[in-house]
């Protein structure tokens, strides 16, 4: 064996024995994440080389499958499926044989992704991924590069998306967007490609991402992007600008010298082609044909040293060109086709000799050129297309005078009828809910509320809406408030079941009010709480005011709300209930439909209703086991007193100290799924004894409720764990929003489920 075969016998067994040391650090948690998203991806067949847990993920070769690792961690997962984006029929409901099934969940999909903290390359391309993209794409942090092209993506560009200061490749074309493009790209100061083509977006150009000096490719084409453009010149370093087939309608923009490729055919670009286009040396291919573009053509267009296509057809362009036009040697393609221009076609663009194509069709041209109008027909347009502006002008400005008037009368006489009256509510209004809660709010709440609304609307129509009851009628249903019907009483009075004359059965909540509120100002804040109506709530039926409020002491008002009547989750937690028994998954999913009702009440509405007595007593169980959470919101509708002596409520219980903040008491919640009743029981001993175990990962099994241990899987477990402590923290600030609680709970529900 000679030394070059003992050379080559070396470097063999350095790259196994590499190789094979790299794939034994590779966490196995970051195996059980690419199998997962195996799942969720429905097994595709360029997966199917992911054997079992015991397959080299991270060295096997394949041209559609890519998966690279660094230090025990996956930095890369890029897969090319089969699936491309077929036409524009999608309507945001699955496709058989083109998207992923029906029970396919972008929001699981992206959870279980955000899970491979380190990952820096993600490419997931044609694999039939559909649905609204989530917010919280933002937790790959590390990502620095993101291609999602050609799936059923739909909905609005994520915000958080902006705030991924690591992303240099953005690309997400080939889908169904059909929102605005956030204008928040300020903070993304390595981005270099950005890529929305061929989706169905609206709105303004995002102009903020005109301070990524790093942007050397912009593609925004087939869109319906509206308004102007703003200068480009700030962008050094862009070389490819597409914004081809949109709805622009400004002035062409300046452009950055280094430009290699501009597409902006098929707008409304109106104005003349500035000067400086002619100067702008590095361009190979520019298209601006399919606008209005008037004036005469610059002649420096044709000589541009480096230009290889130019088309200018189908613009309302004018004059001459000089006959002494020179063109670029590299210039392989002309079109000047359906246009304005007059005279004769300059030598070096009629010189058939050149190679050069040449489209000049539908002009004043003169010579043999073939398909041409007549000179007259381009004299006139000019003037045809003035008096046209100015009759367009003068109807314009007589129709804004006449709706000026007609609107200046109707708001004298609006003003006149409710000026009064609708200053009052205003000021009621935003009085009642400054009483209670902060008016501010984050974008991403505002963003997500549409999610929760919708989500409200499920499971709801079974119910009347919201009425005025008279006290005959409830007297009726109650058999006059008789003691058989009476159910107990808290902090916020009295509770009677009844049953109304439809037959519905309901639990009516007896309050007494002070002096402080007026008739107008308490029914603004009832109207409020008529509109909160989400499948985990107990939903508000009606209400009864009986006397006159502000002038009787004794004036009391009855909150008439759905029965449900399968018992509270402190109850079953307890053991006091005769049979059912809930394991941690079934506490879990108590735990998230809680989560998703508080998330609701903070976002569902603006303002949100942020101080709500959350309790494991309060949440309730319908026939169908559907946890459903009750007093919420009556702090704007009754004072709040500590008063001693209320059932079940101790003035110096931690209860009663500590509910400013619903994540914080959501916290106590959880905690008490975690440890069960008998050691909440001993209250502020058993919190400060609980969060001290729970810092110590070898202590847990002697706090955790039994039927946890026997029934969890540990990572589940240390996920609630976490997110409890910071929940219960003491510090306000540092407290997590609902938005993560919610998500940490199905994040710990998804990898019990998959245990």
């Amino acid at each position: 064996m000679g030394f070059y075969d003992l050379v080559l016998l070396f470097c063999y067994v350095w790259y196994v024995f590499y190789v094979g040391s790299c794939i034994a650090q590779l966490q196995s948690s970051q195996i059980q994440v690419l199998l997962q998203l195996q799942k969720h991806l429905e097994y595709p067949t360029q997966l199917e080389i992911w054997k079992d847990r015991r397959t080299e993920l991270c060295f096997i070769p394949s041209t559609q499958v890519k998966v690279s690792c660094k230090d025990n961690f996956v930095i890369e997962l890029s897969i090319f499926g089969d699936k491309p984006n077929k036409g524009r029929g999608f309507d945001g409901f699955a496709i058989p044989n083109q998207t992923l099934s029906q029970s396919f969940s972008m929001d699981s999909f992206v959870a279980t992704l955000a899970r491979l903290t380190s990952l820096r390359v993600l490419h997931l391309v044609s694999l039939g991924i559909w649905g609204p993209f989530p917010d919280r794409i933002h937790r790959l942090f590390s990502l620095e590069q993101l291609d999602l092209s050609s799936n059923y993506l739909y909905g609005s560009i994520p915000p958080k998306i902006s705030t991924m200061v690591s992303l240099q490749i953005l690309m997400l074309g080939d889908n169904f967007f059909n929102g605005t493009i956030p204008n928040l790209f300020d903070s993304s100061s390595n981005l270099t490609v950005f890529s929305l083509k061929n989706n169905k977006l609206k709105g303004p150009f995002p102009f903020s991402i005109l301070s990524i000096t790093t942007l050397t490719n912009i593609d925004m084409s087939r869109n319906q992007i509206s308004g102007s453009l703003q200068d480009f010149t700030g962008l050094s370093s862009l070389e490819h600008l597409d914004l081809r087939e949109n709805e622009l309608d400004s002035d062409l923009p300046a452009l950055p010298k280094g430009l290699i490729s501009l597409f902006l055919n098929r707008n409304s670009f109106s104005g003349q082609i500035p000067k400086s286009y002619g100067q702008l040396n590095s361009l190979q291919h520019l298209d601006i044909s399919f606008n209005t573009l008037t004036g005469a053509t610059p002649s420096e267009l044709f000589s541009l040293p480096n230009i290889i296509y130019l088309n200018l057809g189908s613009n309302m362009l004018s004059g001459t060109l000089q006959n002494s036009l020179r063109c670029g040697r590299n210039l392989s393609f002309v079109d000047i086709s359906n246009n304005r221009l007059i005279g004769a076609l300059p030598y070096s663009l009629s010189n058939v000799s050149e190679n050069r194509a040449v489209e000049s069709d539908g002009n004043c041209l003169s010579g043999t050129l073939q398909h041409q109008h007549a000179v007259s027909y381009c004299a006139e347009a000019p003037d045809k297309k003035k008096s046209n502006r100015v009759g367009i002008f003068v109807g314009v400005i007589v129709g804004i005078l006449v709706i000026i008037v007609l609107f200046g009368l109707c708001i004298v006489v609006i003003c006149k009828r409710y000026y009064s009256r609708g200053i009052a509510e205003q000021h009621l209004l935003h009085k009642s809910v400054q009483d209670s809660y902060s008016a501010g709010f984050s974008c991403e709440l505002i963003a997500n509320a549409r999610y929760v609304s919708e989500a409200a609307k499920l499971g709801r129509e079974d119910l009347p809406s919201c009425r005025s009851y008279s006290l005959e009628e409830l007297m009726e249903a109650t058999n006059n408030f008789d003691n058989s019907t009476f159910l107990g009483e808290n902090i916020y009075g009295k509770l009677y079941k009844g049953k109304l004359e439809n037959g519905i059965p309901v639990v009516i909540r007896c309050i007494p009010l002070s002096k402080k509120y007026s008739i107008r100002n308490f029914k603004l804040r009832l109207d409020l709480l008529a509109k909160l109506r989400h499948t985990h709530l107990i939903s508000l039926l009606g209400h009864c005011i009986d006397g006159i409020l502000g002038e009787r002491n004794d004036s009391k008002v009855f909150l008439i709300y759905e029965c449900v009547s399968n018992g509270n989750f402190q109850t079953y937690l307890s053991g006091d209930s005769c049979g059912k028994i809930f394991n941690w998954s079934e506490r879990l999913s108590v735990l998230i439909s809680v989560a998703k009702a508080i998330h609701f009440l903070h976002t569902g509405m603006i303002p949100g209703f942020f101080r709500n007595r959350l309790k494991t007593n309060n949440i309730l169980f319908n026939e169908n086991w559907m946890a459903k959470l009750s007093d919420y919101g009556l702090s704007i509708v009754s004072e709040e007193t500590d008063a001693s002596g209320v059932i079940g409520e101790s003035p110096n219980s931690w209860q009663m100290k500590k509910l400013e903040d619903d994540i914080y008491s959501f916290g106590f919640i959880i905690l008490e799924a975690l440890v069960g009743p008998s050691m909440f029981a001993k209250r502020e001993a058993a919190v400060l004894n609980a969060m001290a175990s729970f810092s110590s990962q070898d202590e847990w099994k002697q706090i955790v409720d039994p039927v946890v241990q026997a029934t969890c899987c540990k990572e589940s477990l240390s996920i609630v764990i976490s997110i409890t402590n910071k929940c219960i923290s003491t510090e306000s600030w540092s407290r997590p929003s609902i938005e993560d609680v919610l998500w940490n709970l199905q994040y710990a529900s998804q990898v019990q489920n998959n245990s």
